[in-house]
């Protein structure tokens, strides 16, 4: 009996550190014909089931087989060193439980029909969160679902242990990382019901295809958004298939993110679409108020952002008080009103009464039109200017004396001469005694005072 030695991603890349002229040396087995898998006019979605062994010798064949309609690439781990440079750490993006994320390159030369773009790729940590099913419920869906809102799957590798994924490079990276990132420029509020729409857009096509699908995860994190700020749904790991006949809803482990599984499917295991509406509502709240949905470093009370913000959703007066304040008041109010009257419907605690998406993508498309967003507030900052020159002080008091004469004012007398310091004007002091600068900016009617005195995410 022989028994494989486990090799983990990071092991990999150790091997990659050998001699270059054999790391950059492409691969030398010939092209064989299911690297290209040929597309097919038709076909039927295979259980995940069906190939849920990954110790089975045949595994890499009979995927290819069942996504023969696909256009998926099937690439070798020799391919992908190239493509990532060997999984450079330079090239590194992040990990999450799937595993390590790289950037790489497919050169046009690489694959005959694939054309050269960036990608990214992931890697299965085997020692990780995920393991080879929820690679496999990835490539199966992503294989055969293509939609402008959904991240495209460009290819995959099943070589021994290894597992990994090609997708499409989003050079925005994700919703999580624009809205909470600490140091970066808020998304203004049409790039954030921009995003709101695409992911609700995505959200309905898995829902009303032909063999439905329940996405399970949706979370700021798994969207991505490409350079114009088009949303699209990743990482499909925990997908399943909508309930088929008379079944109302589908059975499974409660699996998901803490702050946005809805409570009926935490507590029964009962799994619905109006579970994924749930959590679309959850990630619609987070961009009304810029808040993370569980955030521990705040008070006990707002820690749950559904907890805390639903109860003023309904109410106009009190919307103002969650709405994120780095927005500075720059946001439509009836656009805002009709958000999270939205949010609210979707965060009902019972699911029947929680909009179907179609009906969520109708409202959002009038929403991202609004344009009733008011003109900011205009502040005014005085310039550090640098010290003048001793000729540069002479002409401007000669300009003094010449106006002054002109005017024949009493400043005549105590204008000043070129052999006495100039003073200056006591205008230039604020009430406080401060510079005229602090006043503006930090002034009880200064827009930054909010921003300033609260707790950026």
């Amino acid at each position: 009996m022989v028994v494989k030695k486990k090799i983990s991603w990071r092991s990999l890349v150790a091997s990659c550190l050998g001699d270059p002229d054999i790391i950059m040396a492409p691969p030398q087995k010939p092209k064989r014909k299911d690297d290209v898998i040929k597309k097919q006019s038709s076909f039927q979605r295979l259980s995940v089931l069906d190939l849920s062994n990954p110790s089975s010798n045949t595994l890499s064949e009979d995927l290819s087989i069942s996504l023969a309609g696909s256009d998926l690439h099937k690439f070798t781990l020799g391919e992908l060193k190239i493509i990532t440079q060997c999984f450079s750490s330079t090239n590194f993006l992040g990990e999450g439980g799937f595993g390590p994320v790289h950037k790489g390159f497919v050169d046009d030369k690489l694959r005959p029909g694939l054309k050269a773009q960036p990608v990214a790729v992931k890697l299965l940590d085997l020692e990780g969160l995920q393991g080879h099913r929820e690679w496999l419920t990835e490539v199966m869906f992503l294989g055969q679902l293509k939609h402008k809102n959904l991240v495209k799957l460009i290819g995959y590798c099943c070589e021994e242990e290894h597992r990994t994924l090609v997708y499409e490079f989003m050079p925005r990276g994700s919703l999580e990382n624009q809205l909470f990132r600490r140091y970066s420029a808020s998304l203004p509020w049409s790039t954030r019901m921009k995003i709101a729409h695409g992911a609700a857009t995505g959200l309905q096509f898995l829902h009303e295809a032909e063999n439905p699908v329940i996405y399970r995860d949706f979370k700021a994190s798994n969207i991505l958004l490409d350079s114009d700020y088009t949303a699209k749904l990743s990482d499909f790991g925990l997908a399943k298939d909508g309930p088929e006949g008379d079944d109302t809803h589908v059975s499974t482990r409660v699996m998901g993110t803490q702050g946005y599984a809805a409570p009926e499917y935490i507590m029964t295991g009962h799994l619905t679409a109006r579970s994924d509406v749930y959590s679309f509502g959850v990630v619609l709240l987070e961009l009304l108020t810029g808040r993370r949905s569980v955030d521990k470093k705040r008070s006990s009370r707002e820690q749950n952002l559904v907890d805390w913000a639903r109860p003023m959703l309904k109410d106009a007066r009190k919307l103002d008080r969650i709405m994120d304040p780095r927005l500075e008041g720059q946001y439509s109010e009836t656009g805002a009103k009709k958000a999270a009257a939205l949010a609210y419907l979707c965060l009902s605690h019972r699911p029947k009464n929680r909009p179907c998406m179609s009906t969520v993508v109708s409202i959002l498309d009038d929403l991202k039109d609004y344009n009733d967003i008011p003109m900011g507030t205009f502040t005014y900052t005085v310039p550090n200017t640098p010290e003048k020159s001793v000729s540069d002080n002479r002409e401007d008091e000669g300009r003094v004396r010449e106006s002054n004469k002109a005017r024949k004012s009493h400043h005549h007398r105590s204008s000043p001469t070129a052999n006495s310091p100039r003073t200056k004007s006591p205008t230039a002091k604020s009430p406080g005694g401060g510079n005229h600068r602090t006043t503006l900016r930090n002034g009880l009617n200064s827009p930054m005072r909010n921003e300033a005195g609260g707790e950026r995410y």
